[in-house]
This record gives C-alpha cells, structure tokens and sequence, in this order.
C-alpha cells in the first residue's frame, strides 16, 4: 500500500467515523500495516534547551543526544526559544508501536496497544477500537472516565472499595468502559485490579460487558521501548517490574491501551486534550446495536483527588456539557471543588466585562471571587499564580448543574450504579424542552443499562403518569436489544400494543436485525430475488439507475429494503404447505397464487411509500412472538406466547420454525439453542391442551381441529405434524380424537373379532354384536330435552361442534343450511334422518377402522396372488402369455396406481403442487412409488423374449418392496407399532457396522486372494473370493482345503497362464500359506469377537435409548396411519376402482366438496371462534399462574426471597448507621455551642463594661428523669 491507498484508506476510515459505520474497516488483526499510514506519532523536532539541565536535555523530557541531528542543528532558532510547545515544536511520523503486548508473567489474554499522536481524529480511533476486524471491543452503553489520583500517592481504602464494589459493580451492569491512564499507580491500578476481581467471580457472559481502556502519555511509560516494531508486534512481550522517578509501568489488567504521544518524555498531561476530544465523540454516538438506541452514549466524568491543572481539563469538558461526579473527601481537588458547590451561595452569572453592567450586579460577582480565592488558598496554600485558576473555578461552578458531588458516608457502594443514573439524568435534564416529562432520559438509561430494578423503584412507582409517547421510543430500543423485562414493565403500565405495532414499525424491527445471523443471511436472500426480478421487468429503471442512486426509496422506485414479503417469504420457507402465507392481506396479494406471480405482483406493490405501513398489525402479539422466534430470543418469544391467543397453535408453530431453523443453522451451540427452546414451546403446548382436556373434553378436540386465521388458517394437528411434535401427539387428548375418529360411529371397546367376524357377514351389523354410539339428538329424544335455539342451548354448540364420523359431518352440514335459511320460532328442528338400514350401512363400511380391515384382507390376498404368479403361474411372452391370474394381478395394480394418485393430487383443497410435496415428504408412499416403479419396468420387460427373464426377476425383486410395506400396516398395533419403531432405528446402527466391516472386509479379500492365487484374472472368481467368501467366514463357512495347502483339495488346477486366462482353477501358492493362516486367525478375532459385540452393544444402547420413548414415536405415526385410512374409500382393491369412479363423478362432474376433510379442520363461526379462543387462554392463565405457585414454593425461590429480605435488612441497618453519624455530629456541633456560650458567659462575668441584673442560668440534668420513667 502506498502512500497514497493510505491517505485514501484514511479518508475512508475517518468518513466513516463521522458516519458511524465501522464496516468499511475490513483488516484482519494481522495485517494491519495499514496503521502506520494512517495513525502517526509525535516526534521532537526543535531542541529548547531545559535551563535546570545545563543543556544537556530538552524542555521536551529527552536528552540531546535522543534528538535528530536537525532538530539540535540550528542554534539561532533554539536559543531564541524560551518554551517548548508540542504543536509548534514535534512534528508527525508514521507510528511504530501497534499490535497485541503480552505482560510476562501475567496469566491474561493480550491486550490491544497503540502509539498516537495526540491531535488523531477520536473517530478514526473509536472505529478501531468497536471495527470487529480489528480491536472489537464491544460498544459501551456507558463511558466512565476517572480522572485524578495519578502519581505515587496513596490511594484511601474507602475510595477503593467505591471502585471495586461500586463503580466496577455497576459498569459490569450496564456494559460500560472504563477510562483511566492505565498505569499500574494510583487509581489506575485499583481500577486494574477491581476489573481482574469481578472478571474472576463473574460468569462468562458477563466477563465482556467492562472495558478497561488505558489512555497514557507514551513518554510515561515504563520501558516502551519494548513495544516499538514498525511492523507491528503481536503480540509484544511487556516485562517492566519496577517503575522509576518519571515513569510507570502498563498495568496488565485493561484490554487495550491507547498510547498518546505528544513528543515529550516524562511529562504527564500530554493525553488530557486528546482524551477529552474521544469523550465529546463518544458522547455524540448512539448507544445499541449498531446504534439503533433511542439515545447517545452518556460519558461521565469521575474526579478523584486531582492536582491545580485539572481545572482546565473539566473546565473544557463541561463546555461540552459532560456531566461530572465529584468523590468528596478523596483529597485534593475533589475536596475544594465539593467545599465550594456545597458551601457557597449561588450567585448570577455576569459577563466579565462590559460597559453596561451595573456595580449592583459587580458587587456579587466580585464577593463570590474572593470566597472562592479564599477557598483556593485554604486548599492549596503552595500555588503562587492563583487567578487563572480562580477563574477557571468559576467557571466551572455556573456549570454546576453538571456536577454531583458523592459523598461516601451517605451513599452505600452498592447503590453506586444509582448514584451515575441520577447524575447522568440530572444533567440531561438541563436540556429537555418543558414539554417533555422530566423522567423520559431517565427511563431511557435505565432502558440502555437495562435496569429494570431501577425502573420499578423510581420510575413506575405509582407516582408518575406516563404517557404512549413517552414510552414509545423507549419500546423500540427495548424491542431490539432484546430486553424482555422492560417490554413486560412499558406493557403493564400503558403501552397500548394496537396503537403502538404498525406494519411499518414492524418491517423496522426486522430490519434492525443484527448482521451475522441466519434471518439476516435468509432475509437478504429474498431481498436479492425480489430485486432480481424487478431488474428483470423493469429495463427502463436499469437505464436510469445512474440517476436514482441516492434515492433508494423514492416515490416511484421499488423498497431496497426489507419488507413484509421478505418476512412472509422467510416465514413460508420455514413453514412450508402446513398454512397460508402470512402478510399477504395488507401486501394486497392472493393466497392462491405460486411463488413467481407473487413475486411479480410484491414488485409491483412495493413502490416508494407502501400505504399499508401505516396502518396498526392485526394481530401484534403473533407478529412480535414470530419476530422473537426468528431471532431465536428466549424470554422475549416466551413472553410474547403468554401474551398472544391461541396457546396450542402458537407454541406448536413456534417449535415448527425453531426446528427448521436448527436444520438450516451452522454454529453447533446456536443449532442446540434452537432445539432447546422448540422442546420448550412442544411441552407447553403438551401441558395447556392437558389442561383443556381435563377442563372439557370436547371443547378440547375442537380446539385440536378448528382453523386459525391467525396461523394461516392451520390447525393444531396439521402443525404438529409437521413440526414433528411427538410428545404433543402422545397426549391423552389427541390419542382419544384420534380413536374417535379411527372407530367412527362405533363404540371404541368394540372387539376386533366382532369386526372380521361383520366384516365377512355383513348382516351382523344390524345385530346387537357390535356397539353404535348414539347421535346428541337421540339422546335427547331418549332424554326428553329440548333441543332448540334459546336460552337452554347446549353450552357445547357456543364452540363448535367436533366431527367425529361422516354422520357427525351429515348433521353439521344440515345444521348450517337450517340456520342459513331460517327456523320457526318455538317449533324444534329435527333434521331428516336416513332409514335404518341405509344409516347403520354407512356407519359401518364408512369408519376408517373397517377400511383399514378391509385394505389389510385385501391386500394379503393380493400377496398371495403375486406370489402364486411367480411361482407358479408366470407364463412366456405374448403370445403365449400372461395368464388368467397375471391378468388379474395387472388390474390389481392397476386400481393400487389409481390410488395413489387421488392421494398424491386429488387430495385436499390445496394446489396440487403442494399435495405433491406433502406426499413425497413421507417415507412408505415413496416406497410405494418404488415397488410400483419396479412393477412398470417388470412388466415392461416380461413382454419382450430378450427381457423376458429380466422382467421376472424385477418382479421378484418387487414382491419384496411389496411385502415390506406390511410393516406400514402393522405400525397401528400397540405392542408391534413401537418394536417397528426400534427396528427403524437399529438400521442405523447396521449402517454405521456395515461401514467398518467393509473395509475389513475388503482388506483381508484382497490379501488373502493375493496371497492364495499368484494369477487369477477372472472377474468372478475375484468378486466371489474377495468379498463374498470372507462375509461367510463369519458365519463358519470356511473352506479350510482350499486355504490350507496341508490339506488335500479335490479339484484340478494348472499353472498354464493360457488356460487359467480361459477360465481353468488356477493352483495355488504354496510359499506364502503361512501368512494365510495367520491373516485368517486374525480377521476371525476382530470380525466375529470385536464388529459383532460392537453391533450388539450398538443395538443393546439404541434399544435401551428408544424404549424409553417408542411409545411417543408410535402414536405419533399412528396419527398418519389414521390420517390416510380416514381419507380412503371404503372398498379396498381391487374393488377401490368403483370408489373411484363414484368420486369422480361426485367430485368433477357433479361439483359436490368432499365431507371426509372435516374429520381433521373444523372452521368456525366468528362467535364460536372468539369463544373457543377466550376459553382457552382462561385455561392458559390458569396453568401459568398454577406453575408460578409452584415456582414460588420451590427452595430455590425462597431463598431469593430471603436474600432480598436480608439484603432489605441490611440497606435498613446501613440507614440506622447515617442517622447515627448524623445524631453524633448533632451532639458534637450541639456541645461546641454550649462551650461557646458557657466562654461567652464566662467572659461577661469577668468584666467590668457590663453588669448583669441576674446570675447566669444554672444547666439542669434531665437524664435522672428518664432514667426515672424507664
């Protein structure tokens, strides 16, 4: 890089600081030979000869002889010099200290250092300090600079304790840093070693939220020539064990140092400009993720002790307006600055000169001069020159409404935190309008440090009113730093979420996203298509894109920013076809339509100012809870769950999209977060349907079926089946639906032989042998109640009426065209009911248990049709062939083919590409597409003389992909149903085995086979020897003369190459037999003792694991065996193919909607909905607030409850302590009056000027009284 890439890489880097962007910086930590053209040092540059030295060193602190030959050569020009002055004196060079020190013998991480000259632009340096590819430390929320206490003097143990406990303390709270000179001296070295203590007992999360930052002379540092490499040192080994008169050694416990260099060598104050200029920068920078708070970092001041010339250095700083907090009592300045703010008078503020000032208004002016000269002079008797200093005094005492003095007898460490929270406030509020409530800047640190303590004692105490706008921003900042308590606290008192959530604040707070993360990384994405295809459609745009750089979002340009389809694109790929999109409403855009006219009509919409941004979210509290989730924020998501309806759905749709983003997350601990906090969501949805089942049982199967508009209009069992929701679906509740559904109208006790017992003599169903549950209308009839729409309605219909069976479904659908056409009043509705015959026909051919006995029966038969083709029946080509019974098997087929395609397309309301998908995703239909696949090419092949035996054995190959699925239809047993779910998974196991047993395998094959035979080139005999022969050893089936050439072997071999290339058994080797034997000893060993027990205890662990948890996986797979015979006609094949045509007709040439589709979705009327929905967060409420007693009524809380009881004690005792103190200095001030008078008295009595008429009073003794009454 040159000199001038530097210059523009400077430029870059200070535009950027102006800009508050750190991202142009894009240097790894090492490669930063950038800095040195960018950042500089001081270097003397003219010899001004110190008069004390006798010439031998320069006002600079260097000798002569450390000068350039320039800078000692011109005489004229430095004998003419009486001052050395940095500015006009030093001149600028490219640093040659930067990089990482190490501290020999000091077991910490390496620190950052820099050497820089003190006029460098602060914000060059806060980029590198925050720039994550170089220093990256971590924003402050709040700067505490500690000024003072330099130098060797001793530091007093109380201020000690207020840095450690107290300042240290609270900036661990609120991620603050610390700014001292990091010298290990003063109070540099007690901040050094507070931060090392609290780093130590601090948990890791906490241990980055305090940065020690040292700002130092560079010529006060100990042994710095340590750190100079103009290359850079990293790190650089720092070993300086004593300091000297006029240096001080690094202190090893600050993360990074910033070295300022004015050219001088020994002096202190050579950083006290450059520091102060880093403060008003860092003072005008937003606090938050990339600065997305609601206010700027607040900087602090913090004197300690502190000589005459910090006068001018806070003088500066409050003409900046940085608030100050005085430690009273350190010494020093501190003490005269406290003894002046406290103990003068105020008095106006009046110019210093001017001709129409009054000598009224002089007179004050003059007197508070003198009293504070006075107060100089009491404090630092040895300053000769007193009137500048005076005057800077007065200065800073107009500015005292920026300053705070902090005693420590009235404050307790602890309450430190506190203490900066009011000063800072106290400051601030100087500079808010009179319209603005006088807390909001209180509120918005407490929000930035996220003291939500602080906030419930002082802010929202009951005493004050607060207002929507004044809580507002303070929401948002809340919102995206993700501080869940604060929007919890803005909530319960007055934040209306309606008025406050817009779409347009909503699209805000996805794009305040942090970068870096997966949503970002899949927001940016649909970002880039969306833009993509507006290039694509718009070429004039492209045209004149030169000219509408700078408006990105004009009135007419498309949104470059993400927007609500964005978020609905992400939202759609984590969901998949289990809901609807979501935000297609406001964004104007049809359900209905695929992916790319979507996406063509959102380019469209999203042109300059959307209108829908301006109107409220329909419903806030989902949105917010998929905003949390997105961004995978524990406490917030659960928050916002608690606040949202619909319990159920919401948690099993915030586990649905937490696992799909486990499955698309690369970081292994993010991936396990996710995992965790989607088990959290399936187990509260598993415990508040608990608790609605228990609560009302119908009620609850509805709550499982019902559609929600707010999820798309999913149901709970659509979306824990695609969320993989186990443990939901092992619910008492949903198993009993499921059996509800699976026996239909028939009474769940019914006994299987009953069923094939009707099912083979069908006349049986009109018996009593079988068990019908009666309809609610029987009942009532049975019963005598009234059924009819008045105030004695059952209280059940209020929330939708469950669908059980396809007559539930009949009554449902008469019901709503009663109440869609009008009944008579006082007259009772009985809906017409199908004869006898014709009804209990239906209720039993038409339940999905029947079905599936039926499909079972059949579907054996057609097995032993297959095989009896096979085996006994498969005839030659055409003409010959195929016989009667292949014919037969044919159209089997045939009608198995048919339906498999009304399953994959004809099934359900939604696109068939979608129906599609949902088919394919299930593991037994892709294997009936294999053994179908298989049957198409066998049969394919058989027809052919060439194919003929190929066909045959594809069919053979087939029959056993066909006997396979048996396993499907077994799965609904309860005992079979979980062993196949072990059995499943043990195949992993055989996988991981088969692996290992290949390459073995694969390694004594080739071995042995060399070793035996020196030639053999036919393929099959390898094939064979190689891996087949050694898979049998395993078993015991070992040729032993064929191996062993001790042994006779009674086949003809030859050593003729010819003939062994022909095909003849070659000989085998006799000299290398030994080896053989031994390879065979060892394969045994490690084959049949070592992969086999491995094998066993891999099964003996993945069934120990799965047993445990089978009986969840197999009612979770019952729900889709259920789910496909439910939707089945009732005849099985081959005879389905009537069932087909009749649904064809019904379907496609008469329009009538399929009725079987209300067994899983059920939607309600807008009442029913609202009621249902108020009914299950009652049910919610009561389960929350049931787990919190418990939670209080656990151990662990009450001993938090008794440490704040204790810690409430304690605050209480140290208050009885300040009163104590203040009563003894009462007495003490009480007992001086009372000498004072008695030497008053006593004087008067010794005079002779003035006689009194009486004697003085005697004192009198009131302790004997109370002693007395005691």
């Amino acid at each position: 890089m040159n000199d001038t890439e530097a210059k523009g890489e400077g430029g870059r880097i200070e535009e950027a600081g102006r800009d508050n962007n750190a991202d142009i910086i894009c240097q790894t930590e090492k490669s930063q030979n950038w800095i040195p053209k960018i950042i500089k040092k001081r270097v003397c540059s003219i010899f001004v000869e110190d008069s004390l030295s006798n010439g031998a060193l320069c006002q600079c602190g260097a000798a002569r002889d450390d000068h350039a030959s320039v800078a000692v050569g011109d005489y004229f020009s430095t004998a003419m010099l009486k001052h050395w002055e940095s500015a006009e004196h030093s001149s600028e060079q490219p640093t040659d200290a930067f990089g990482e020190v190490q501290f020999v013998g000091a077991s910490k991480r390496h620190s950052h250092f820099l050497r820089l000259s003190w006029s460098t632009e602060p914000s060059v340096v806060y980029n590198i300090l925050t720039a994550q590819s170089i220093w990256g430390l971590p924003a402050p929320n709040l700067v505490v600079s500690v000024v003072g206490g330099e130098g060797k003097t001793q530091v007093k143990t109380w201020v000690r304790e207020v840095l450690r406990q107290g300042l240290v303390k609270a900036s661990q709270s609120t991620g603050a840093w610390i700014l001292t000179t990091g010298l290990h001296e003063g109070v540099g070295r007690c901040v050094g070693q507070a931060v090392r203590d609290h780093a130590a007992a601090a948990s890791s999360v906490s241990l980055n939220k305090v940065v020690a930052l040292g700002i130092a002379p560079w010529g006060l540092v100990e042994k710095r020539e340590q750190l100079v490499k103009p290359q850079g040192s990293f790190p650089a080994k720092y070993n300086a064990s004593n300091a000297s008169q006029d240096s001080c050694p690094l202190d090893n416990n600050y993360q990074a140092f910033l070295l300022v260099d004015d050219g001088s060598v020994g002096r202190r104050g050579g950083e006290t400009e450059f520091r102060a200029r880093l403060e008003e920068y860092i003072s005008q920078q937003r606090t938050g993720i990339r600065g997305s708070g609601s206010i700027e970092i607040p900087v602090l001041c913090m004197l300690i002790s502190g000589e005459t010339d910090m006068l001018k250095r806070m003088d500066l700083s409050l003409k900046s307006c940085i608030p100050w907090l005085v430690l009273a009592g350190s010494g020093g300045l501190a003490d005269f600055l406290s003894d002046v703010l406290e103990n003068l008078s105020s008095a106006p503020a009046v110019p210093s000169s001017g001709e129409g000032n009054s000598e009224a208004l002089k007179a004050p002016k003059v007197d508070l001069k003198d009293r504070v000269a006075e107060r100089f002079k009491k404090h630092f008797p040895s300053e000769a020159q007193t009137d500048k200093l005076v005057e800077q005094a007065l200065n800073i005492y107009q500015n005292r409404h920026l300053i705070t003095v902090y005693h420590a007898e009235h404050e307790s460490p602890n309450d430190f935190d506190t203490v900066l929270l009011k000063t800072l406030v106290g400051a601030s509020k100087q500079h808010s309008s009179v319209e603005d409530n006088p807390y909001t800047d209180e509120l918005k640190l407490a929000v930035t440090w996220n003291r939500v303590d602080i906030a419930k004692s002082e802010l929202f105490n009951g005493e004050i009113h607060w207002k929507y706008k004044d809580l507002e921003d303070s929401m948002t900042d809340a919102l995206i730093n993700d501080k869940p308590q604060f929007v919890r606290l803005f909530t319960e008192n007055g934040l209306n979420i309606m008025e406050y959530l817009t779409y347009g604040r909503l699209e805000s707070l996805y794009r305040s996203v942090p970068d870096g993360t997966l949503l970002y990384q899949l927001l940016q994405q649909c970002l880039a298509e969306r833009l993509a295809m507006v290039e694509r459609h718009s070429p004039s745009e492209k045209q004149n894109s030169s000219t509408k750089l700078l408006k990105d979002n004009n009135e007419d340009g498309p949104v470059k920013e993400v927007t609500l389809f964005e978020v609905s694109r992400v939202l759609e790929l984590l969901m998949g076809d289990v809901c609807q999109p979501f935000y297609y409403q406001p964004l104007r855009l049809e359900f209905t339509s695929s992916k790319g006219t979507a996406l063509r009509r959102a380019s469209k919409v999203l042109r300059g100012r959307c209108k829908y941004q301006d109107r409220p979210c329909l419903d806030p509290w989902a949105s917010l809870f998929l905003w949390a989730v997105l961004q995978n924020r524990k406490e917030m998501a659960l928050y916002f769950w608690e606040m949202a309806g619909e319990a159920v759905l919401s948690a099993l749709g915030g586990c649905k999209i937490l696992r799909e983003l486990s499955k698309l997350e690369i970081e292994n601990e993010t991936k396990l977060s996710l995992k965790e906090l989607a088990q959290r969501f399936e187990n509260l949805a598993h415990d508040i349907f608990s608790s609605c089942y228990r609560s009302d049982e119908r009620r609850s199967f509805t709550l499982l079926i019902r559609k929600s508009p707010v999820w798309g209009h999913s149901t709970c069992l659509q979306m824990g089946v695609s969320g993989d929701a186990r443990l939901f679906f092992s619910n008492d509740g949903v198993q009993s639906l499921l059996s509800h559904i699976w026996w239909g109208d028939m009474k769940r006790n019914t006994e299987v032989w009953k069923l094939l017992l009707t099912f083979f003599c069908p006349i049986l169903c009109y018996t009593n042998l079988i068990s019908f549950r009666k309809q609610d209308n029987q009942l009532e009839e049975e019963e005598g109640i009234p059924n009819e729409d008045g105030p004695d309605q059952d209280t059940n219909s209020l929330y939708g009426t469950t669908v059980f069976s396809l007559d539930d479904i009949n009554h449902l659908d008469l019901d709503s065209k009663v109440h869609r056409s009008g009944t008579i009043k006082g007259v009772p509705y009985r809906p017409p009911q199908r004869p006898f015959i014709v009804s209990r026909w239906r209720q039993f051919w038409f339940a999905p248990v029947t079905s599936f006995l039926g499909n079972v029966l059949m579907y054996f038969l057609f097995l032993l049709l297959f095989a009896y083709v096979l085996l006994v029946d498969f005839e030659p080509p055409p003409p010959s062939g195929p016989g009667a019974a292949e014919c037969v098997l044919y159209f089997w087929v045939f009608t198995i083919v048919c339906e498999e395609i009304r399953q994959s397309i004809f099934l359900g309301t939604m696109p068939w590409r979608q129906r599609f998908r949902l088919y394919i995703k299930d593991m037994w239909n892709k294997c009936d597409l294999t053994a179908i696949s298989l049957f198409i090419i066998g049969l394919i092949c058989r027809m052919f003389h060439r194919s003929h035996e190929f066909g045959r054995d594809v069919l053979c190959l087939d029959y056993m992909v066909f006997t396979l699925r048996l396993i499907h239809i077994f799965a609904i047993h309860k005992q079979l149903g979980p062993k196949i779910i072990i059995v499943g998974k043990m195949m992993k196991d055989v996988f991981f085995f088969l692996f290992f047993l290949g390459v073995w395998v694969m390694a004594y094959g080739v071995a042995n086979q060399a070793l035996i035979y020196t030639y053999d080139p036919n393929p099959n005999r390898i094939f064979r020897r190689v891996f087949y022969r050694p898979y049998l050893h395993i078993f015991g089936q070992i040729p032993v003369e064929e191996m062993d050439v001790g042994k006779d072997w009674d086949i003809t071999c030859t050593h003729n190459v010819t003939l062994i290339e022909s095909g003849e058994e070659p000989c085998r080797n006799h000299e290398s037999n030994w080896m053989v034997v031994i390879l065979l000893v060892v394969y045994l060993l490690v084959t049949n003792i070592l992969l086999i027990n491995l094998l066993i205890a891999m099964f003996s662990y993945t069934f120990s694991k799965v047993q445990e948890h089978s009986d969840i996986y197999w009612k979770f797979q019952r729900y889709n065996l259920i789910a496909e015979y439910h939707s089945r006609p009732s005849l099985a094949p081959p005879f389905i193919i009537l069932s087909h045509i009749n649904i064809f007709i019904r379907r496609v040439i008469r329009k009538v909607p399929s009725v079987k589709i209300h067994h899983f979705v059920l939607d309600l009327e807008t009442k029913a909905a609202n009621r249902l929905s108020t009914w299950e967060t009652i049910q919610k409420e009561d389960f929350l607030t049931a787990r919190i007693k418990i939670q209080k009524s656990s151990d662990s809380e009450r001993l938090k409850r008794m440490s704040t009881k204790v810690d409430g004690v304690l605050k209480h005792l140290s208050e009885s302590r300040d009163l104590e103190h203040r009563l003894r200095s009462l007495e003490n001030q009480i007992e001086y009056c009372s000498s004072a008078l008695n030497w008053v008295v006593d004087t008067l009595a010794q005079g002779s000027t003035f006689k009194p008429p009486r004697p003085p009073p005697a004192l009198r003794d009131v302790l004997p009284s109370s002693s007395s009454s005691t």
